[in-house]
């Protein structure tokens, strides 16, 4: 979390464990306080099967068998080289704080004053709030408590972040020809390009009037011309969309990512692909997850499960519905999507449902990855069984997670993390094919 020498004290939010278990080991030889409120507070998780309760439960267990009950006073070191972690109990409100922020039934103010009260006794020593809550993290900061967000798994620098593909002109017209000529196409090498091309890269070469779509192999350290293909009544409109095609329909390419703009075609292409090649798996299955409105569970919604989670899945059907009217209404390829409903071989859900079952031979489209945490993608990718192909889509920038942004989101990491990697491929789709309107929208508004 820090780069400097001096010892530090991190004050952790409820938020920050429950989006990361094992945060206490990333903060090297600094010391670590939990506030007793966050403990209170990790005991109303603890039963469930979503991600935040999984954390729940491993944090807890975790100082439980680091603790042999020293969590109190001086607490107990945490590691060789690492720093001491020690629980603080509640105290009775600061007067610098009463006027301002009332402790009575609200967790971040008990935890703010145990921070302000540790600063006031000790303000000699550096104490940060770390919390993954802005609000808290401006309150503490207006006291004069310094606060930080839980950074560990984000990524560095979102205005660079991987884009799957490049387009670079002035390529020889000779190797233009020759990429398309042969079937192997040509060597890497050839291109003489200023930055090395990572695994699975794909280019736009262009000459004046002639260029090329190509795909770049290091294994083959190859670049192969790619061609437009129709899937399931879908054609590509632009470059990056015939990448993701290729990608999507690419055997040897078991993960993908899309990112981009709404408008862009991701889901839709996803969907279509996926369709293309039912007869390889088992099952489709598309599911997204569920960011319920003030962070609360879809049962608080009214009506039964299906009422609960039908608006968070229409959108997956809106784009099954632009597929089935490629084909005329009595054809058999309009009739085929019915049937694969009836007969779960397409299954659309929400994403929580899907813990427990097995990910063996599926084609699986993750959408609205951008509200998944590092580590519920990770469970993902983990969990996917033999012959399976996972899809994630998304975009970085239209967070609907109360504590996700654009570098800190599971979409970012997983692109980050796996660029390079053979058995992984990614898009950015830049042009909106929606509508002229609905791009100009989304440029603007």
């Amino acid at each position: 979390m820090t780069n400097t020498s001096e010892k530090k004290t991190f004050i952790l939010d409820t938020n920050v464990i429950l989006h990361d278990s094992a945060c206490i080991n990333h903060f090297a030889e600094h010391d670590i306080v939990v506030p007793i409120t966050v403990i209170e507070e990790l005991d109303n998780f603890k039963k469930g099967n979503q991600t935040i309760n999984f954390h729940a439960r491993e944090f807890v267990r975790t100082l439980d068998s680091l603790s042999a009950n020293k969590l109190l006073n001086g607490g107990v070191s945490i590691g060789s080289d690492k720093g001491r972690v020690s629980i603080k109990l509640e105290q009775e409100l600061h007067p610098d704080l009463n006027k301002h922020f009332p402790a009575e039934n609200k967790p971040d103010h008990q935890i703010l004053n145990i921070g302000y009260h540790l600063l006031q006794n000790d303000p000699s020593r550096s104490f940060f709030l770390v919390s993954k809550d802005v609000n808290l993290r401006m309150k503490a900061k207006a006291v004069g408590l310094m606060a930080v967000d839980y950074t560990t798994d984000h990524v560095k620098d979102i205005g660079a972040i991987y884009t799957g593909c490049r387009c670079v002109d002035k390529i020889d017209a000779s190797l233009i020809e020759s990429i398309y000529s042969s079937r192997d196409g040509i060597e890497a090498t050839e291109l003489k390009l200023d930055s090395a091309l990572q695994n699975n890269e794909y280019l736009v070469l262009r000459n004046g009037t002639t260029s090329v779509l190509a795909s770049h192999s290091a294994q083959k350290n190859a670049i192969t011309a790619i061609s437009k293909k129709t899937v399931y009544g879908i054609t590509p409109r632009n470059a990056e969309q015939t990448f993701a095609v290729h990608a999507l329909c690419n055997d040897n390419i078991p993960l993908v990512t899309l990112s981009g703009k709404a408008g862009t075609g991701k889901t839709l292409l996803a969907l279509a692909a996926a369709l293309e090649q039912h007869s390889k798996y088992r099952k489709i299955l598309l599911a997204r997850p569920i960011v319920p409105l003030s962070n609360k569970d879809i049962g608080y919604l009214p009506g039964d499960i299906q009422s609960k989670i039908g608006p968070y899945m229409q959108p997956l059907y809106d784009n099954l519905s632009v597929i089935r009217n490629q084909f005329p209404e009595q054809s058999e390829m309009h009739n085929k999507l019915h049937h694969f409903l009836e007969d779960e071989k397409l299954i659309i859900e929400p994403l929580a449902y899907i813990r427990g079952r097995s990910l063996v031979n599926m084609f699986m489209i993750i959408d609205e990855a951008q509200n998944l945490t590092p580590h519920e993608v990770k469970t993902i990718v983990t969990r996917a069984g033999e012959e399976t192909k996972i899809v994630f889509t998304g975009d970085i920038h239209q967070i609907d997670h109360p504590y996700l942004d654009s570098l800190s989101n599971g979409l970012s990491y997983l692109i980050e993390r796996m660029q390079g990697q053979h058995l992984y491929s990614h898009v950015t789709l830049q042009k909106g094919e929606r509508s002229t309107l609905s791009m100009l929208a989304s440029d603007l508004l």
